[in-house]
């Protein structure tokens, strides 16, 4: 199976992404940062996954709390440079511990070895992979027994309607956040950093569901309350949804 160019890779959006807080500055600029470690269980001495892991920021921040090791895979080549260059700037020592694999997510299948990781992480990431039943099962392929599964994407009322924009009265007003084809699972095009961008809406129940049917143990699903001054419109309706499991 064939994958086209990353959105990442394309010079115009890659411009505009790099400008974002959460490039700029990390996972303390990302306003679920405090729920999503709140998920995380221990990672002193594990090994971990991260699942479309961007600049490496939960690449770089596993090493720190004593991870064994770390695997970053990205579809992007951009985002794996900048990820490596972070690396870099790490002791020598540690950063024998991290690597990084150019890779889709959907091509999970080729990365070697089962029941290897302790941990596998994908912050914002899954929700432009058309199948999570696919990458649950290889997650748990993936995972030994007892290992965590973490992750974030966009809230399903956040990915229904498609556009992603408000509708607004006659002065520009935000009246509401659109719902729409909430249980059509399909593509959406949305407009992100001035470019179309396509990602795949799923239902709650989906993402919930999959995780039982394919044997993991649900441990947290968190809908986290922006706290954002700057953005009071965003408490409005969720943004992210966050959910974490384990493998028996």
């Amino acid at each position: 199976m064939s994958f086209s160019k990353s959105q990442y890779d394309q010079p115009a959006f890659y411009s505009e992404y790099k400008q974002l807080d959460r490039s700029q500055v990390g996972l303390q600029a990302a306003g679920e940062w405090p729920s999503f470690q709140s998920m995380l269980p221990s990672l002193q001495g594990k090994k971990c996954l991260d699942i479309g892991c961007g600049y490496g920021w939960h690449c770089l921040f596993a090493i720190s709390q004593g991870a064994a090791s770390v695997l970053g895979i990205d579809h992007s080549q951009n985002m794996l440079q900048v990820a490596r260059e972070k690396s870099r700037c790490l002791p020598l020592a540690d950063q024998d511990r991290v690597h990084y694999l150019q890779l889709p997510m959907e091509q999970l299948t080729e990365v070697a070895g089962d029941a290897q990781f302790d941990v596998v992480i994908s912050s914002l990431a899954l929700h432009y992979v058309a199948s999570f039943d696919q990458v649950a099962q290889q997650v748990a392929r993936l995972l030994k027994p007892g290992g965590h599964f973490c992750f974030s994407v966009e809230h399903p009322i956040y990915t229904a309607q498609g556009p992603q924009t408000w509708c607004k009265d006659d002065q520009g007003r935000k009246l509401h956040w659109p719902v729409d084809r909430y249980f059509d699972e399909s593509a959406r095009t949305s407009r992100f950093l001035g470019q179309d961008v396509i990602k795949y809406h799923k239902t709650t129940s989906t993402y919930v569901q999959t995780l039982l049917n394919t044997g993991f143990q649900l441990c947290h699903l968190i809908e986290p309350l922006p706290e954002d001054p700057d953005h009071p419109d965003r408490v409005r309706r969720p943004g992210m949804l966050l959910m974490s499991a384990t493998k028996p």
